[in-house]
């Protein structure tokens, strides 16, 4: 039971880390609270199963398309939707409360569509369940494989943000956007490819989350409140924050339903939240205001 729930907690919680991980990158560099984010997820989702049912096409081979089509969509949306209001917002935290009440919108938008085309039915397919044993635990092929590409992302954005000209850049902008534009650095376009980035990770963790779990139209809420518990826990913009922060989550849950009751899960999450708060405020890894 022990190594049952070690494997699905690091499982769920690798989800959870590449789910936040694109959420952090989205508010921490451009200061943009997509409330939509779990939307484009659930969109995601919905384009693997489409593939998979309609063209015979994996959604392993599947993220090849829909990510890179996730971040054009993004960077549109960012394009026209936010960038009127970055043009207009004198401060940040401006920024924060006009961009809530734009994605509110773009959240119903988005949800609106996914309810004519697929109704409010749960939805889910058949890929890659054969069951695979390791140190006598039996785990399904496709959350192994989720997790391993959930892993490829999350260290391969880790690695581009922390060692590349690019990333240097990207991260000088969720510090100090000021400061960022006195070195040359093009703040607007920076934010855009971060806003895009960040709806990247959200597209290809609704495809790997698709394929083992069901879903439907409304569930986007319920995603995007895990990312920000999440990103919270760890620390608001804080790439690494949000991989330990999502493992810790996914563990304590999986060992509280395995060990006690799965209906506590929710109840889990919610204490392992305030207690991170009450010992850090600022997350595991923030750094508290100067």
């Amino acid at each position: 039971m022990f190594i049952d729930a070690l494997f699905s907690g690091v499982t769920l919680g690798g989800m959870y880390a590449l789910v936040a991980m694109g959420l952090t990158l989205q508010y921490g560099v451009s200061r943009i609270m997509n409330l939509a984010y779990g939307e484009f997820l659930v969109a995601a989702a919905f384009c693997a199963y489409l593939l998979l049912t309609g063209l015979r096409i994996t959604p392993l081979w599947g993220l090849l398309l829909i990510v890179p089509v996730a971040f054009v969509l993004n960077w549109l949306v960012y394009r026209f939707l936010l960038t009127p209001l970055v043009k207009r917002t004198r401060t940040r935290a401006a920024l924060e409360v006009d961009s809530i009440l734009a994605t509110f919108g773009l959240l119903f938008i988005v949800q609106g569509v996914m309810q004519v085309t697929f109704g409010g039915n749960y939805y889910s397919y058949s890929y890659l369940n054969e069951p695979v044993r390791i140190l006598d635990s039996v785990l399904a092929l496709n959350r192994l494989l989720a997790l391993g590409f959930a892993a490829v992302f999350g260290i391969g954005f880790y690695l581009l943000l922390t060692r590349t000209r690019l990333g240097t850049a990207i991260r000088a902008v969720a510090v100090d956007p000021v400061a960022a534009r006195l070195v040359a650095i093009d703040v607007r376009r920076a934010s855009a490819l971060a806003f895009a980035a960040g709806g990247a990770l959200a597209a290809g963790g609704g495809v790997l989350v698709s394929m083992f779990l069901t879903f439907n139209a409304n569930m986007g809420v319920i995603f995007t409140m895990k990312a920000l518990i999440v990103i919270i826990m760890g620390g608001v913009g804080n790439v690494l924050g949000a991989l330990v922060a999502g493992l810790l989550l996914g563990l304590a849950e999986s060992f509280i339903a395995t060990y006690v009751d799965p209906g506590l899960t929710i109840a889990m999450t919610y204490g392992v939240f305030l207690l991170v708060l009450l010992v850090r405020p600022t997350g595991l890894f923030g750094r508290a205001a100067r």
